[in-house]
């Protein structure tokens, strides 16, 4: 089987519907047919400034989300990056690889740095992708998968495997970016036009899979809509009113065309009503499981620590490897 290597941020209390649809749902079903290897990447959360016992709460978080959701600990390698200090030792060896103007044309940096000012941005902003690339690499992932926007960063990855291959032997395996797409584009519910995000300047357009379903009901029935009344998909003219039909497609599992014959002749109030229920017949359960995986800690614990095991057995054998091509002597064994 091949690998498969991604993460995600503990950065919120909760994930978002479009976090689900757009990266973990695809993961659950990746997990069945190849190597997989998942991670909180707590680490790269630390580029923000982040208060102790909110990131310790959010990183659980994460992973209870991510099992609730369907990522399995027996068919997948689930831990916490913080948990393999292979990930830092590997980063800076791939550090020592990579140019200074090669980091400072990344995207992302040049776009936040810009927002924040070079006296507020942190190093690690800049050293980021290169982080990224030691997590692909440490486990030898064969794909990797990203949205199209992180293509940049898989392709920094590529190069700086090929460059430390190039100059010390065949050790690292060049992965390649698996692009996920989505069938179901998640847009905010304020800002129809905009992807749902936690950066949107207001929560209210945002789906939060462990909110109370009276919550996220109240948001759903408060969407922006659009002008007429016919419930049809019609991005151009119509995008509230797809975005609502693309939710209640991608959670109740019924096609576009069946769920426009169904509101034929009713109104946006019943369709709203009826998409808050498919949401929350779809999340109940799921943040019902993910309650009872926190308050379990020593359970959680438990699967955490089998994870981070499984992650360093393959993840001590890589940086040994590269250690020894590039001239390090090994520790002495006692």
């Amino acid at each position: 089987m091949k690998r498969v290597l991604s993460g995600i941020q503990p950065t919120a209390e909760s994930f978002h519907l479009g976090n689900y649809l757009g990266a973990v749902k695809q993961w659950v079903e990746l997990q069945s047919e190849h190597d997989a290897f998942y991670c909180v990447v707590d680490l790269h959360a630390l580029t923000v400034e982040t208060d102790p016992a909110v990131l310790r709460r959010r990183t659980l978080a994460s992973v209870a989300q991510l099992i609730a959701l369907g990522v399995d600990p027996q068919k997948c390698t689930l831990f916490i990056q913080s948990h393999v200090p292979e990930h830092n030792q590997l980063a800076w060896v791939l550090e020592c690889l990579t140019g200074f103007g090669e980091a400072g044309r990344m995207t992302q940096f040049k776009d936040k740095s810009q927002k924040s000012g070079s006296d507020r941005t942190v190093v690690g902003l800049f050293t980021y992708p290169i982080l990224q690339a030691a997590d692909i690499m440490l486990y030898q992932a064969n794909l990797v998968p990203v949205g199209e926007d992180q293509r940049q960063h898989i392709e920094l990855t590529r190069d700086l495997g090929e460059r430390f291959n190039s100059r010390f032997g065949a050790t690292l395996t060049i992965p390649e970016a698996y692009i996920l797409k989505s069938a179901a584009k998640i847009n905010d519910l304020q800002d129809p036009l905009a992807k749902m995000s936690k950066s949107a300047a207001s929560n209210s357009g945002v789906i939060d899979i462990l909110d109370n379903p009276d919550i996220n009901a109240k948001k759903i029935k408060s969407a922006v809509t659009d002008t007429g009344k016919e419930v049809v998909f019609d991005e151009k003219n119509k995008p509230g009113i797809s975005n609502l039909l693309t939710i209640h497609s991608a959670l109740s599992g019924k096609t576009i065309a069946d769920i426009e014959n169904s509101f034929a002749h009713k109104g946006y109030g019943e369709f709203k009503s009826e998409v808050a229920d498919v949401v929350a017949t779809y999340f109940t359960p799921i943040r019902k499981k993910a309650e009872e995986l926190l308050a379990d800690s020593q359970g959680l614990q438990k699967i955490l620590a089998e994870g981070a095991d499984k992650a360093r057995a393959v993840a001590s054998a890589t940086l040994a490897s590269a250690y020894d091509a590039i001239g390090l002597v090994p520790p002495r064994k006692r």
